[in-house]
Parts: structure tokens; sequence; C-alpha cells
């Protein structure tokens, strides 16, 4: 496959990150791609203006990755690959940048309202990594585990509800423990017992390099992803594509209500606070808008540069971004269209 650009598209690996299972509705991923991972019936080029490909130049203090950076992504890494210990804290105090499980309540005006509650389900944040409203967060520091204690904080003015846009809120919150993370030491041995197989990484000068690497790598797809958007010109947008992520984002809650065995109205207002998905849809149109248009770029840049997926370019991209080089379980679930449509901008 000829590289171009490797953007990744967002919304559609998180899909990808649920479980590898039937679909619980009739809804086909692949169904609406041909077998070059290209949208069916849709000329991408008759819709777009592409900018000079050529002229795009990125910045050098976007190939700078500060040590913060490398350390924040490296504890991601380690932790989302489970080579780190956990243990559960109950005798100190949170401090900022502990993990910690909390259970909550949300009331305004003294009612509680939907999607404000964890539903004694607990659920686990991170102090200046997970993103919560207002400063709900920083609010925990100090306090300790099997405390319960009030959290005051205002909802954005255009938070995506009308029954929370503004609005001042008081979340009743409980911390159960604190989660105490231990990082295993990088060694040449470690490196090449956990990572040589999948990323050929067989020292730690070579984890370290492909860390920083990968943390370079998506800035600048990100970089070239909104200098794409600024400076494409799009005459209009087919509709099949916008329907797509309205289908799509349905077929993904409804997969996670199911595998909680909830009815899917139901779980949006627990867990995703909407009251129901269509809440949620009518909240999602710039979103939704805003990520057809990207995908619609993405494949006039494939139809003008004459862009394919091979088999190995399929098996590169799973190693590269979920660290496997077998991909049959997704591909029985999406549909091997569709796995050539995310991948589509990717080089081999």
């Amino acid at each position: 496959m000829k590289k171009l650009l490797r953007i990744l598209p967002i919304l559609l690996c998180v899909i990808l990150l649920l479980p590898a299972c039937s679909k619980p509705t009739e809804f086909s991923y692949s169904g609406a791609f041909n077998d070059k991972g290209y949208w069916k019936g849709v000329t991408a080029l008759d819709y777009v203006t592409l900018c000079d490909l050529n002229g795009i130049s990125v910045p050098s203090s976007v190939h700078n990755v500060s040590e913060f950076s490398y350390y924040k992504t490296l504890h991601e890494f380690l932790a989302s690959a489970g080579l780190t210990e956990n243990a559960k804290v109950t005798d100190r105090a949170v401090v900022d940048g502990d993990t910690v499980n909390i259970d909550y309540v949300g009331r305004i005006n003294g009612v509680a309202f939907g999607g404000g509650s964890t539903g004694g389900a607990g659920t686990d944040v991170t102090i200046g990594v997970t993103s919560y409203i207002d400063d709900f967060l920083e609010q925990l520091i100090g306090h300790m585990p099997g405390e319960t204690f009030n959290v005051e904080v205002t909802f954005p003015d255009n938070y995506g509800s009308a029954e929370l846009n503004g609005k001042d809120a008081v979340f009743e919150t409980t911390i159960n423990y604190i989660t105490d993370i231990t990082y295993p030491e990088i060694t040449d041995e470690f490196a090449k017992e956990n990572f040589a197989d999948v990323y050929g990484w067989d020292t730690a000068e070579k984890v370290r390099e492909g860390i920083i690497e990968g943390i370079r790598s998506d800035e600048i797809e990100n970089y070239i992803n909104d200098y794409l958007i600024d400076n494409c010109t799009i005459s209009s947008l087919p509709k099949a594509i916008y329907n797509f992520q309205v289908d799509s984002t349905v077929d993904y809650y409804e997969t996670y209500a199911e595998y909680y065995d909830m009815e899917l109205n139901e779980f949006m207002s627990i867990y995703v606070g909407y009251d129901s998905i269509d809440a949620l849809i009518e909240a999602s149109k710039e979103a939704n808008t805003e990520a057809s248009e990207y995908y619609l770029i993405v494949q006039a840049i494939a139809e003008k540069e004459n862009i394919t997926v091979s088999d190995a370019d399929l098996t590169a991209y799973f190693v590269e971004y979920f660290g496997t080089s077998d991909y049959s379980s997704y591909e029985e679930s999406y549909g091997v269209n569709y796995l050539k449509w995310i991948a589509l901008p990717e080089g081999a």
C-alpha cells in the first residue's frame, strides 16, 4: 500500500475496542464499504477539493516529545498491557495524580438526575488525567477512603443536555479506595520478554525509542488532520456517511448495554448522562458532521493517490495499534471491508 498520510480514525478505533463478539443488532459495519474499503456508491473527489498535499510542512515543535509525555505514555502503555501491579490503599488521604475508585450521586436543587450516579458500581478516575466537569476530581484531594462528602460543580453552558447546561450540581461522593500502581523497571530482559515478539523492542532503549516515536507520530497525525480539515473544501456531505456515524454510535452503545444486560436508554441514563440514545444523537450532530467530513477527505486522498489495503497492511495496522497480528475476531465481528477502511490511510 502506498504510504501517504498516517491518519487514525478516532471513533472507529474506539469501536474496535469493544469486545469482539456477535453484534446485537442487524447493523453491518462492512455493509457501508466496498472491497477497497471505500464508501459504497460514493466518489469522494466529487465532493472534496483537496489542498496541496505536498505542501504540508509540520513545525519542528510538533516533533518534540517531553519527558512528561514519555513517562505518561509509558505508564499508560504498561497498565493497558497488564504489566503493572495494583493494590487497594485505604490508609492515607488522596493526593494529586492518584487513581481513585469512587461512587457518587449527582443532584440539582436536591433532585437526582439521569446519568449523574455510578449506581453503586464504582468508577476509577485519575486526578489530573481523567476528564470530569469543572474541578470535580480536584475536590477529592485531601479526603480519605471511606469518607463521604459533597462535591460542588457547575456544568458548562454547552454541556449538551438542556437539563444540565449551566446548572450547579452537588455530587454526594464516596471514596472507596486509592489504587496504588507499581510500574516495573524497564530493563533489557523485561523488554525482550514482553515486547520483542510484537513490537521488536528487545532492549530498554528500543522501548524508549519506540514509545517516543509513537508519540511523535500521533502529534504529526493530529497536526496533519487539522491542516486537512482547515484547508480542504467540501461542497456537500453524502447522507450515507453521516448516517453511518449515527448508526455506528447507536450500535456501539447497544453493544455495551447488552454486555451489561441493560436496556439501552437505561444504560444511557446511568453511564452516559443522556436520557436516551436519541438525546445523545441530537447533541452529537456537530461532532458527527465533523467526523463525516474528515472521513470523506480521507477517501478523497485515497482515490487521488490510488491507495488500497492488502492483507499485510491490515496485519501491520493491528500490530501497531492493537499489539496483535491476529485480527480474525474483529474481521468476524465487523467484516474485512470495514477493517480495510480504518486502515486505509496507513502506510505499509
